[in-house]
């Protein structure tokens, strides 16, 4: 079963509802593809903090202090 598309005209409120074209769903799926990347970048990046913070025995908010932020 194909992904559904809803269009909406807001003028007059009617709703179109269709199957996604090929390159719709390509585009969903790339547009998925590239939120796991940056979420899977998001991840290693805190856990890397978090590791430097447990190897430096400090919390973050200690961290923070030292760097002169708020």
């Amino acid at each position: 079963m194909k992904p559904q598309i809803k269009i909406v005209d807001v003028t007059t409120g009617e709703e179109i509802i269709r199957d996604a074209t090929d390159a719709e769903i390509a585009q969903m799926e790339l547009d998925a593809a590239e939120a796991a990347a940056r979420k899977a970048e998001a991840e290693s990046k805190a856990a890397q903090r978090q590791a430097l913070l447990n190897r430096l025995g400090i919390t973050e908010e200690e961290a923070r202090i030292l760097l002169g932020g708020n």
